[in-house]
């Protein structure tokens, strides 16, 4: 079905751009502790930062036409936790969306333009740091509503028929793991960074195993759902 390999697409931007925007982009200039490091690594690579924004960008407007997708691809299984799992997609994307204007408010503030003359250089490092700090946070809060989207997309891949029942129990694990980390953050912040690679793990297997499911294979419709819902049957397209 062209709408299951159009999704394998779209979740394969998402990945490589929301990755590279966080963990080559920002991973790569922030300097924890250290704001005037921090704001020398981003004013030394202005550009890479500016793209870095656009591949979020990029995979964020991905995200909603996924959740539509998913939507249309898993409705038969069960229509309303599908409409339920687009909702905290959708949520998560509007989320991720406006916590873009942390990361754009770096590119502001060090553009040294004449009303930031007010603030001393060690303040205006002080705020991109703290603007960094802000879209981290941002980025945890929209995990949460991401953890429960992968929970019940996870709960339909394992009904659908279409799909190895692995790949669901991984995107249930994956949800579960989303929740921790980020309650984790919220909670006990001086554990989480420890056990976060722990949570987050198995999250990379699941995505992955989904994506390349969805661009290798492709799903149709069939007759009914597997352990005999109310929904069709989906198969894979060989």
């Amino acid at each position: 079905m062209a709408q299951a390999r159009l999704a394998g697409v779209l979740y394969l931007i998402i990945i490589l751009c929301a990755g590279f925007s966080e963990g080559y982009v920002r991973g790569g200039v922030i300097v924890s502790g250290d704001a005037a490091a921090t704001a020398a690594n981003i004013r030394a690579s202005e550009w890479l930062f500016r793209i870095g924004f656009t591949t979020d960008l990029l995979a964020f407007l991905s995200d909603v036409a996924l959740a539509v997708l998913f939507y249309v691809l898993l409705r038969p299984v069960d229509q309303v936790i599908a409409m339920i799992a687009a909702a905290f997609r959708l949520a998560q994307a509007s989320i991720l969306g406006i916590n873009l204007l942390n990361h754009f408010e770096v590119i502001l503030l060090s553009s040294e333009a004449g009303y930031l003359g007010v603030f001393s250089s060690a303040q205006i490092d002080a705020l991109m740091l703290h603007a960094l700090e802000t879209h981290r946070h941002g980025y945890l809060i929209s995990q949460m509503f991401f953890g429960v989207h992968c929970l019940l997309i996870g709960y339909l891949l394992w009904r659908a028929a279409s799909f190895p029942r692995a790949i669901g129990a991984l995107m249930v694990i994956a949800g579960v793991g989303y929740l921790a980390d980020g309650f984790g953050f919220f909670l006990l912040p001086s554990v989480a960074p420890t056990v976060s690679p722990f949570f987050l793990t198995p999250v990379v297997v699941a995505e992955l195993s989904l994506c390349l499911w969805l661009l290798l294979k492709g799903v149709r419709t069939h007759d009914a759902g597997r352990g005999g819902g109310h929904g069709r049957e989906f198969r894979a397209v060989t």
